[in-house]
């Protein structure tokens, strides 16, 4: 990698470490050959200087995206850059051509959604972060533009991760080639869907990762001529055999033995599989398990797969079942026999075993046993039969168990190519290989020295490769590179395939021969390449060689090598299978030519594979390669953790240190001049002004004594080592630089102090001369003031004794006459309130008692109805979902509903009977109370009389006569008896009274609370309303339907012959119109049913709606012949298409607007209510509207002015449409019924609790009226009416899509100049860098001012447009919101996904560009344009973030609150990571705040929440029909106010536009 040089006191270097690989220093002293470095964590140590690396000191903390981008590129630099982007979760980075990906071990989703495949769609390689969709979409992009296959060869070790970039890269080529229209499973998703299954059969755990893939994969995906995929195929190399019987701990076997042994009970009582500890082949390891994998699961998303595929149930049984046979076989055991050299089963369980094996395989079990333990040896004389000891038998067992194995997987990748299918017509391909990386083990077998092999053939490849790029860039920049040397590696794979001579060469001639052993092989190796440089022997190894490979040296063991090698079928195996009663066993074992029947026939898989690698380096060969080199950052398969020797290693081994060596070996470090001049300008003092970039970089390596550099066209290539050494002369500039402005700043600092010093000093002593004066004069005033002070303080006193005593007799004595005469007035009020409180109170009392107990029983009544409207409404409901119940739903609602008010209504006047009757027993009890007293004051009045007269009496009487009282008993008696009577009536009243009051109370209590009750029915009454209303839209929306198909059926039968198409039409309308006609009658049938002791409507009511029933049921019975119906809907008359061409003329010429309104559309709009065209079943006026607008529309297209006009247009008239039209249906009976409703005892009651009923009745019909006046006349349109506004509503938002788009079209590119600062010309002088600083500044800012002014004037010339056009406010806002979201959008994915973006300078740059649209919203007049600027709210945060300054001292919660308020996580995290300030040389977020957002991330992974961090672009129409009848002010509508133009004065067919309409 170079020699370092220029290695001094207080460099920063990188030096070896047995922990880290690589620790970075600094060199403390130097001592000959040797530096003494104190390393970063705090230890001394001394190593040689040529072991020694600088280190640049000036690399961003966050890494570069692209290492060739490195001051040094050498080996500790490319590690540590690969580290300090994994630690910020950037697993991606490019060295030049080739993408490393690290494995994060952790779900990152938002790397890989389509947003994100969108913005790597047609994006330039290196434009954007380093990602595996930037390789992909190059590769697709280079097939289309150069009609060259490609292909892309993923690499890496188990666990790097290899399998899902190979996933992730067939969806981005699917989603690049897929087909939309395709039926069925597209061979993309075949593709991505066979991965399941490969996975199940050829992948296993092993030490180093859960998922590895036990087999090379090379996908042919193949496009047509127009790119999209025809067709795919996948090719798999080398699979792991031994492994189905040999697994070593802590690995498992391959994944869909674990799956069927989990399958369900009833699968593995099919296939008798159960606990996989009982089985040989999987017992051999501890492991049954993998963490975070049910196998269970599995098993069925495999058998899913299967089907995806292609692969029937059959079929799948048949594998399985094979699956499980190998299971069994492996339980077979052997001992000794009976003969000599013999075998046979060791007990009852290995027999059972065998016949679940042979059942299973559907063979004979004695042929089995037998193929197990002989084999039959053919010679001339005959066939002798020769047993087999019990090794030699279990050996023949493992060899059926792998070939079978291999011959159902092999099966498996033909049925999957067989399903996807392949193109013979393919233009070109994209391939994906999926290969393993280079393996280094303990003990090392034949796998691993056919996979080195591999990753031997495909490094020469990448070397030849990366060594043609190098060559490409010299010759493209006009260099010298014929002296640069490029190291292969031809001899080691000279040593392993060649032949004759190689080593598998001698493998497979050992194979030949019986005797041979593993031994034999190893002497033989031995000998043959005693003196090879690439092999060596190990000491003390008897069968062990060693290989030293580019990635390192490997030692193999010989020991298995023949047996691993030999891919014969056993004659005897191969009769046994295709003897399989199972055609699919069978087949896998397809009957052999007759002389290679007879025996077993050896073939190597060495020689094999080795063809198969060919084969593959001969397509890689006619494609364009692309790399991708995957790497494991630590052996525990966590997240976070990197190991810098394990990540070492596997770039060694991935060939990316090979690929720094063939860089270093030529020009490693390119820089562009003015990058060149902007790092080394201050060592060019002396070259003459006016010397251009090229000059003044060759002058400044000639004064530097640079040899060997060469100078290119744009850029100089610098050899290993100078750019140290230029960074070292440039240190050297700078310290000393440095120490002269630090002398002059001292300098400068001292003068300014003393100079600030004798200032303060002269200052001082003036204030405190100064103060002292005032001190004096101040106590001199102290001294006056006192003595005024106590003069007017004694007076203040006196004068305030004074008028307090004063005060307060007045006081006194007010208070003691206010208070008599308050007292005397309180007493008046209170007696006169007195008197009317209680009468009040009385009277009140009785009011009350009565409304209580009437909103009581009021309450309980709604309540009950309540109840058992919820039941029906609940029935209805379920009766809802068929399409035939709706009408009868809808009346039984409505029945059930008038039911309710009656009963309500009923319960009402009989609440008020009993009122009444209630009122009536008071009266008469209060009259007979009157009767009694008054008879009790006659009597009282006849006993005074009787007493009068009897004084009287003895008055008068003779003085000489002698009284005698007299005493008449009986008078008395009777008249006290009497008395009595009364007394007891009057208390019996009193009781009644009294309980009557008390029935009152409770009465009252209860009426409260029916009161709240009777409120709740109330408001469900009206949700019943509701409900009727909806019902009744819907059933208007199935008839509209109906309608449709009959115009349809109509419109299409243009011939006056019934031919068999008309006669189809004629059976759709009879069907049609039965059905209509069926519901009809349920309807009239469910209002029928209803018992006439429910309805409570009036006999006129029930006399219209009848009549109206019989009119339809008339009208639907009469016979429709659709040729009469063509033959009465003629063609129009002369006289209505003059009229019609008119129309249509002053629709396209007239272009005024009267009071911001289109003319044309008002006059259109009269014209075709006053000829009553919206109530016609059929005409021809709206296509020919619809047609013109449509033509229009297309041919401006690219005119943003006519465009608006008919963007205004169309609004009005939609307008229009939705304010005075209603919509219904051919059968108007639902409307009628609607409109009879309130008629009925429930009409008025809902009338009754809503402030206008008339809103409702029209809301029923239609539910988009807006600013029209109740007594506004409505017109009923037939179905054209309705299907024009529908044409109308979908041409306003094609014409605003249109206008939207065109604006988004125009301001992309500009966005894209925008996005980056513009970097200062090349063509300058060294002058010009040195000193025009201001002047570089000023011309950034100008040019940068002149691309964001064409933006602004690109939205002024739409606003003008748009209201020279006078389109509506709303509209023209909606449009301004989404544009601003779009450059929003734009703009901040842009930054998130360019690191050159995120730097001060270029945030400066950016502010001033959101500068400039801020002043064009706050200037403008409209304010359409001033509210979008809150949509720019992710792009201001991001630049004010890159702005500001001390960001390392701002919390995790500051930034969140004061700088990204609306930023998320993810999105602070990239934009805090990317960051870097290229201005003042500051630091970004403070690695607390750092890693805080990255444990908060790590949990939103955990919990699978974690978004995207790029925003997604609002394409969506984000206004309605009622948005735009609500963006026309002025409230009722006014159609008489419009002046026709000239056209139509002169025409007398168009005089009612000069009438007054009705409003």
């Amino acid at each position: 990698m170079g020699t370092p040089v220029n290695i001094t006191l207080g460099s920063h270097v990188w030096v070896e470490d047995l922990e880290l690989a690589w620790i970075s220093g600094e060199v403390i002293e130097i001592k000959g050959t040797n530096a003494k470095i104190f390393t970063a964590n705090g230890k001394t140590v001394v190593a040689s200087i040529s072991s020694i690396y600088p280190k640049d000191t000036e690399a961003p903390p966050a890494g570069v995206d692209d290492m060739t981008k490195l001051a040094y590129l050498h080996e500790p630099g490319v590690l540590h850059n690969l580290d300090c982007r994994f630690a910020l979760n950037e697993i991606y980075t490019y060295t030049g051509n080739i993408l490393i990906a690290v494995n994060p071990f952790q779900r990152l989703p938002h790397l890989y959604s389509v947003h994100m495949m969108e913005q790597y769609k047609g994006a330039a390689f290196g434009e954007l972060s380093p990602h595996l969709f930037a390789v992909a979409d190059t590769s697709y992009r280079a097939m289309i533009n150069e009609a060259r296959s490609q292909s892309i060869l993923v690499s890496g070790e188990s666990g790097a991760g290899k399998t899902e970039t190979t996933k992730m890269l067939m969806r981005y080529l699917a989603f690049m080639g897929g087909r939309s229209d395709t039926e069925g499973r597209s061979v993309e998703q075949q593709v991505l869907e066979s991965n399941p299954v490969l996975e199940a059969f050829g992948n296993a755990k092993t030490v180093k990762n859960n998922n590895s893939s036990r087999f090379g994969k090379f996908v042919e995906i193949q496009f047509d001529k127009r790119g999209k995929i025809s067709g795919a195929a996948i090719r798999t190399y080398l699979l792991e055999r031994s492994r189905v019987c040999q697994v070593s701990d802590p690995e498992r076997n391959y994944h869909c033995f674990y799956m069927l042994c989990a399958a369900p009970p009833e699968e593995a009582k099919k296939f008798k599989v159960g606990d996989p500890r009982t089985f040989h082949y999987l017992n051999q390891t501890n492991c049954y398990e993998v963490s975070n994998v049910d196998d269970a699961r599995e098993y069925i998303e495999t058998r899913n797969a299967m089907d995806i595929v292609g692969i029937g149930q059959e079929a799948q049984d048949a594998i399985f079942r094979v699956v499980a046979a190998i299971l069994h076989l492996g339980n077979v055991n052997f001992i000794k026999g009976e003969e000599a050299d013999s075998s046979k089963l060791r007990d009852d369980k290995s027999r059972y075993h065998l016949q679940t094996a042979a059942e299973l395989l559907m063979c004979n079990e004695k042929m089995m046993e037998d193929s197990l333990c002989k084999r039959v040896i053919v010679t001339p004389d005959g066939n002798i039969t020769k047993p087999l000891d019990p090794e030699s038998a279990a050996s023949n067992r493992d060899a059926l168990a792998k070939t079978v194995y291999s011959r159902l997987f092999d099966w498996i990748v033909d049925k999957i190519n067989s399903s996807i299918g392949q193109d013979p017509n393919a233009k070109s391909l994209i391939g994906v290989l999926d290969i393993y990386g280079f393996e280094s083990f303990k003990i090392n077998s034949f796998e691993q020295l056919c996979i080195n092999l591999t990753n031997e053939k495909l490094q020469q490849h990448f070397n030849q490769h990366v060594f043609k790029m190098e060559q490409e860039e010299y010759t493209r920049e006009e260099i010298n590179w014929s002296y640069v040397e490029f190291v292969d590696n031809q001899d080691v794979l000279d040593l392993i395939e060649k032949k004759p001579g190689g080593i598998i060469a001698l493998l497979d001639e050992a194979c030949m021969f019986p005797k041979s052993t593993h031994e034999t092989f190893a002497q033989k190796m031995y000998q043959t390449y005693k003196g090879h440089k690439r092999f060596s022997k190990p000491k003390l190894a008897q069968t062990a060689f060693t290989v030293n490979h580019y990635a390192g040296d490997v030692t193999y063991s010989a020991e298995q090598f023949l047996d691993k090698n030999k891919d014969y079928v056993v004659a005897e195996h191969q009769a046994l299978l295709d003897a399989s009663k199972c055609s699919f066993v069978a087949n896998l074992f397809p009957p052999l030519p007759e002389d290679a029947s007879k025996q077993s026939k050896f073939s190597s898989i060495g020689t094999r594979f080795k063809q198969q690698l060919q084969a593959l380096m001969e397509t890689l060969n006619t494609t364009e390669p692309h790399y991708i080199r995957c790497v494991k950052p630590n052996a525990v398969l966590k997240p976070g953790i990197f190991e810098n020797d394990n990540v070492l290693n596997q770039l060694r081994c991935g060939g990316v240190l090979e690929a720094i060596r063939i860089s270093c070996a030529g020009y490693p470090t390119k820089r562009a001049f003015d990058e060149f001049l902007d790092r080394f300008v201050m060592l060019a003092t002396d070259v003459p002004e006016g010397t251009d970039e090229k000059s003044a970089c060759a002058s400044i390596c000639d004064k530097m004594g640079l040899k060997g550099y060469q100078i290119g066209k744009t850029k100089i290539f610098l050899r290993a080592g100078q750019m140290a050494e230029l960074d070292a002369r440039r240190t050297e500039v700078l310290a000393g630089a440095t120490k002269l402005i630090q002398r002059q700043i001292r300098t400068y600092l001292t003068r300014k102090e003393f100079l600030g010093q004798k200032k303060a000093t002269i200052y001082m002593q003036k204030l405190w001369r100064a103060q002292l004066a005032r001190k004096l004069y101040q106590n001199m005033r102290r001294e006056a003031a006192s003595i005024c002070i106590q003069k007017n303080i004694r007076a203040h006193r006196a004068r305030k004794n004074y008028t307090k005593l004063q005060a307060s007799a007045t006081v006194i004595q007010t208070g003691l006459w206010a208070m008599s005469a308050r007292n005397k007035h309180r007493h008046r009020r209170r007696t006169k309130a007195a008197i009317i409180v209680q009468r009040e109170w009385r009277r009140h009392q009785a009011h009350e008692a009565y409304k209580q107990h009437k909103k009581a029983t009021l309450a309980l009544q709604c309540l009950w109805r309540a109840k058992v409207a919820r039941k029906e409404l609940k029935n209805l409901r379920m009766a809802a979902r068929e399409t035939g119940a709706l009408k009868e739903a809808k009346d039984k609602l409505e029945k059930r509903v008038e039911e309710l008010t009656w009963r309500l209504e009923l319960e009402k006047h009989q609440k008020a009977d009993l009122e009444e009757a209630k009122a009536q027993e008071i009266a008469r009890l209060q009259n007979n109370l009157t009767e009694l007293q008054e008879k009790l004051d006659e009597a009282y009045a006849a006993i005074i009389r009787e007493k009068e007269a009897a004084k009287l009496a003895i008055e008068q009487a003779p003085p000489i006569i002698k009284e005698v009282p007299v005493v008449d008993n009986t008078q008395l008696e009777l008249l006290n008896s009497q008395n009595n009577e009364l007394e007891v009536e009057v208390a019996k009243l009193k009781g009644k009274i009294e309980e009557f009051e008390a029935k009152c109370s409770a009465l009252e209590s209860d009426s409260k609370a029916s009161l709240t009750e009777a409120e709740d029915a109330k408001s469900k009454a009206i949700q019943f309303q509701e409900i009727i209303e909806r019902l009744q839209t819907n059933l208007s929306n199935l008839e509209s339907e109906n309608q449709v198909l009959r115009q349809q059926a109509l419109a299409a039968s243009t011939s006056v012959e019934e031919t068999g198409e008309l006669n189809s039409l004629k059976d759709k309308v009879a069907i049609l119109e039965s059905e209509n006609e069926s519901l009809r009658r349920q309807t009239a049938s469910a209002e029928k049913t209803i018992p006439p002791a429910r309805v409570f409507t009036s006999e006129k009511v029930q006399n219209l709606e009848n009549e109206h029933q019989i009119k339809v049921i008339q009208a639907t019975k009469e016979p429709r012949n659709p040729i009469n119906v063509l033959a009465k809907q003629g063609s129009l008359t002369d006289r209505q298409q003059e009229s019609h061409e008119v129309l249509m003329k002053c629709l396209t010429d007239e272009r005024r607007f009267d009071n911001d309104r289109s003319v044309a559309a008002w006059i259109v709009y009269k014209a075709l209510l006053q000829w009553r065209l919206f109530e016609a079943e059929k005409t021809n006026i709206f296509d020919r509207i619809v047609h013109k607008i449509r033509s229009s529309i297309e041919k401006s297209q690219d005119d943003t002015r006519e465009l608006a006009y008919w963007l205004t247009t169309s609004s009005t008239l939609l307008y229009l449409l939705q304010s005075t039209l209603k919509f219904s249906n051919t059968n108007n009976g639902a409307s009628r019924r609607n409109r009879l409703s309130h008629a009925t005892l429930f009409g008025r009651l809902v009338q009754g609790t809503q402030s206008s009923s008339v809103g409702l009745e029209t809301s029923s019909g239609y539910s988009g009226m807006v600013g029209i006046s109740n007594d506004q006349q409505m017109v009923e349109a037939k179905y054209p009416a309705l299907l024009f506004k529908q044409h109308l509503a979908a041409y306003v938002e094609k014409t605003y899509g249109m206008i939207r788009d065109k604006l988004k079209k125009e301001i992309d590119p500009l966005l894209n100049l925008c996005i980056h600062a513009p970097r200062p010309t090349r063509a300058r002088t060294l002058r010009d860098v040195t000193k025009s600083i201001h002047l570089t500044t000023i011309a950034k800012q100008q040019a940068s001012y002149v691309q964001w002014q064409n933006i602004v004037n690109k939205l002024e010339h739409t606003l003008t447009f748009m209201a020279e056009n006078h389109v509506p406010s709303m509209i023209t806002r909606k449009l301004f919101h989404q544009v601003f979201s779009y450059i929003n959008v734009q703009l901040f994915n842009s930054l998130l996904l360019r690191r050159e973006c995120c730097s001060v300078s270029n945030g400066e740059y950016l502010k001033m560009g959101l500068h400039e649209l801020e002043k064009w919203c706050l200037k403008a007049d409209d304010e359409a344009a001033r509210s979008p600027w809150d949509e720019l709210q992710h792009i201001r945060q991001a630049v004010m973030f890159l702005v500001s300054h001390q960001k390392t001292q701002k919390s995790l919660d500051e930034i969140a609150k004061e700088i990204f308020p609306v930023l998320s996580i993810p999105q602070v995290y990239r934009i805090g990571t990317m960051f870097w300030d290229d201005k003042y040389g500051t630091q970004g977020l403070s690695p607390e705040v750092i890693n805080q957002m990255r444990k908060l991330m790590a949990e939103d992974s955990a919990n699978m929440t974690y978004p995207s961090f790029l925003l997604d672009v609002d394409s969506s129409i984000p206004f309605s029909v009622e948005d735009v009848s609500q963006s026309f002010h002025g409230g009722n509508i006014s159609l008489s106010d419009v002046d026709p133009p000239p056209l139509l004065r002169q025409r007398s067919d168009f005089h009612f536009l000069f009438q007054t309409l009705p409003e």
